[in-house]
């Protein structure tokens, strides 16, 4: 292989996924940064420099040190990259034949792979491909038998998450059991107060903002040193409606344990999707709920309602939950700026757009915030005696 004189860095390659911390000290990487250091040295390559990633699985190449090395390789600054043994670039066989028959080739870098006697100085050697498949294999096989023993513990009604949901925290004596965050949960109960009284995730997360409240991933790198791919440390107050709305959907907060929400379709793709109703595990009163199953029910009923505020940027608490009980239609509130709040009046939507359709049914706000609402159709909207004039 030819080399270009201007490349003047080594890279030194390290790679530790968490289940190669299970197999002991022969693959941590303090062994591999003492292992690549001595062959270096040994063999008077010039400028070395480690690039460490650690916590990631091999059949991912999103890896920050990977990709920050590669950025090197790109700008023609790396003469030469050395790994402890092959797996350690990699275990996705179709990325890694690309990495070495071209990606490699194009940029004029060698590759050395010290325990495995892989140079690519001296040619590539079919048995790669092999050794590839093999790499490939254990990953595929490994990633069986951890999902094995997730899928094990969600059946139980185990919490499988990583991370306690915003408003908990983990169990000192029990890891996988919830408690409530007496920091956070003030601000769940809080949010779930708002939207039951009306506001939506966008006016919420603007309220949040304005009082200066951590937003949750700012919070869990502020106590935990947690980063995610959306922690924005310039704006540590800015709350999105999605954050908002995320939190609104998700039955922890009453008490339950979800399980299985989403799954991955391939041990070489992390990409998570969503499950179908039928896969997700629901268990109930696993933990200490912050909201009571009364305002969970309003929020999710508000939820699934579409919510427009008047063209004066109000918005009623019942918005989207009042129904005409002739036509089905929604009610829309009406209101102008000379009116007191006694005034403001829901209206049948479809007699309002279209008068033959149906009858002027109309109702007092006021008064509809005083039903006795004992009657709910299988959505949960009020059919109540008197619940529209």
């Amino acid at each position: 292989m030819e080399l270009r004189s201007n490349q003047t860095m080594t890279a030194l390659y390290c790679r530790l996924s968490q289940e190669d911390e299970l197999a002991g000290e022969s693959n941590s990487i303090h062994n591999q940064k003492q292992i690549l250091q001595e062959y270096a040295d040994r063999n008077g390559f010039q400028n070395p420099r480690f690039f460490v990633d650690v916590g990631y699985s091999g059949v991912t190449f999103d890896r920050p040190a990977y990709l920050e090395m590669m950025a090197e390789v790109e700008a023609g600054q790396v003469s030469t990259i050395i790994v402890k043994d092959h797996s350690r670039l990699g275990r996705n066989r179709l990325v890694v034949g690309i990495l070495l028959e071209e990606t490699f080739a194009q940029y004029h870098v060698r590759y050395i792979a010290v325990n495995d006697g892989v140079d690519t100085i001296n040619g590539i050697d079919d048995s790669i491909a092999v050794r590839d498949l093999f790499n490939e294999w254990h990953a595929r096989d490994t990633s069986k038998k951890v999902k094995a023993v997730i899928m094990a513990a969600a059946r139980r009604g185990e919490r499988i998450g990583t991370s306690a949901p915003y408003g908990y925290k983990k169990d000192e004596g029990n890891p996988r059991h919830l408690v409530p965050n007496e920091e956070t949960a003030p601000v769940v109960a809080r949010i779930f107060e708002l939207c039951a009284g009306g506001l939506g995730p966008d006016k919420i997360a603007r309220i949040l903002t304005q009082e200066q409240i951590l937003t949750p991933t700012a919070y869990a790198y502020r106590t935990r040193g947690v980063r995610h791919s959306a922690l924005n440390l310039d704006r540590p107050y800015a709350w999105s409606g999605s954050t908002v709305a995320g939190i609104l959907e998700h039955e922890e907060y009453i008490g339950n344990t979800i399980n299985c929400r989403t799954y991955t379709p391939s041990f070489k793709n992390k990409k998570s999707l969503l499950n179908p109703p039928d896969k997700i595990l629901r268990f109930e009163g696993t933990h200490e709920p912050l909201i009571d199953l009364d305002t969970w029910e309003i929020v999710q009923r508000v939820r699934r309602g579409k919510r427009r505020p008047t063209k004066m940027g109000q918005q009623d608490m019942l918005s989207g939950l009042v129904y005409c009980t002739d036509c089905g239609s929604r009610h829309y509130l009406c209101r102008c700026g000379s009116w007191d709040e006694n005034q403001y009046t829901f209206v049948c939507g479809r007699y309002h757009n279209h008068k033959a359709d149906c009858t002027p049914h109309t109702i007092k706000a006021a008064a509809l915030r005083q039903i006795d609402c004992t009657q709910r159709d299988p959505a949960g909207i009020c059919r109540g005696e008197g619940a529209l004039g």
